[in-house]
């Protein structure tokens, strides 16, 4: 489901409609139990290795998508198994239920009874929207790892928790690191990046990765 992207010069979004799209194929998702805060990070490879195999999870919360002067901020909700994903966005302007199937090399997007396909998200973005943004890189950068195709700049604070990445031309920030378990994931991640003036934010992340829990729990 990755895919490496050129980058293109972004212009503004011609309408509400364009930009709830796009928030539905970056969007992420599900869970409703804040976890507890994340503690000291005993080994970074560790951690980075077990959310690299982390491929069944949900989480739900909000994405604020922001291009130039236009800003939404739509609920989102997220379910990823294997290289399969389900993605439901709502909530923006009354707008009604957009579903969104994917899975290597098809992704069906429907919303008001309108069925759009493509190979790729970024290609649905590309062909709805007229550019590209490193949509699948979000599967890591959502996690707190970097993509694993490219090198990335990576910080981290005191407790040894990531606290921002740069990578492909993009800045990400981490904070409010929760603990799930063995794993650390972030509450809120910002995205962004100067050209374009993109800057992607998603508050509110509860994750369910109760997949994953049990298998520690089983080690």
């Amino acid at each position: 489901m990755i895919f490496l992207l050129p980058y293109i010069k972004i212009a503004p979004l011609r309408n509400t409609r364009s930009l709830l799209l796009l928030s539905a194929l970056i969007g992420l998702t599900a869970c409703r139990t804040v976890a507890p805060p994340a503690g000291e990070n005993p080994s970074w490879v560790q951690l980075r290795n077990e959310l690299q195999h982390l491929e069944t999870w949900q989480l739900s919360g909000r994405v604020n998508v922001r291009y130039y002067d236009e800003s939404h901020t739509p609920r989102i909700q997220w379910q990823q198994n294997g290289e399969q994903y389900h993605i439901r966005l709502w909530g923006t302007f009354n707008a009604g239920n957009t579903e969104i199937d994917g899975r290597p090399g098809l992704v069906t997007l429907e919303q008001d009874g309108e069925v759009l396909t493509a190979d790729t998200p970024e290609n649905l973005i590309l062909e709805q929207l007229g550019y590209e943004l490193p949509v699948s890189h979000l599967e890591y950068w959502i996690k707190g790892i970097p993509a694993p195709d490219s090198t990335a700049q990576l910080d981290f604070d005191e407790l040894n928790q990531l606290t921002a990445l740069q990578q492909d031309g993009w800045t990400v920030l981490y904070s409010d690191m929760r603990q799930y378990a063995q794993l650390s994931l972030p509450r809120r991640v910002d995205v962004s990046r100067q050209e374009g003036d993109v800057r992607l934010r998603f508050v509110g992340l509860n994750w369910n990765v109760a997949s994953a829990e049990a298998r520690d729990a089983n080690n």
